[in-house]
């Protein structure tokens, strides 16, 4: 299944601001298939696991605290080609740098508060997809 489906989650920020309905319309209208969806709440243990990757960086503290400050949406997607088609969706996580139409460009105001999350790769999609949903959670 690699190559079809890419984790997403929609961040504290961007929930805070009641922006989840019309993310998730944009994510339906670009050919997604919304096949796993959760409200849930990172506690900064699970944060820190979860951005674990970037823990050398120097924003990796300031990630995770937002990281934990509120509730997410967690979500897999399913498309051909679904790393890739999200990540040029969602755009650049600079919103001053992202093109115009993207999610980070209408929706994010920073790098930090930048809106949403999307996979990296195939592999990550597949390690992030299982952090949030056991296997019995997928159809």
């Amino acid at each position: 299944m690699a190559g079809n489906i890419t984790f997403a989650m929609i961040k504290p920020y961007a929930v805070k601001q009641g922006f989840i309905g019309p993310i998730l319309a944009i994510i339906n209208e670009a050919g997604f298939r919304i096949s796993c969806i959760k409200s849930t709440k990172l506690g900064r243990k699970e944060a820190e696991i979860f951005y674990s990757i970037h823990k050398s960086k120097l924003f990796y503290e300031d990630l995770v605290e937002f990281m934990s400050s509120g509730p997410v949406i967690a979500m897999i997607l399913e498309k051909e080609n679904a790393v890739e088609e999200f990540r040029s969706l969602i755009g650049h996580t600079d919103p001053a740098k992202a093109k115009d139409g993207t999610i980070r460009k209408k929706y994010a105001t920073s790098v930090q508060s930048n809106a949403v999350h999307g996979s990296d790769s195939d592999e990550n999609a597949l390690i992030e997809s299982d952090f949030f949903f056991s296997k019995k959670d997928r159809y």
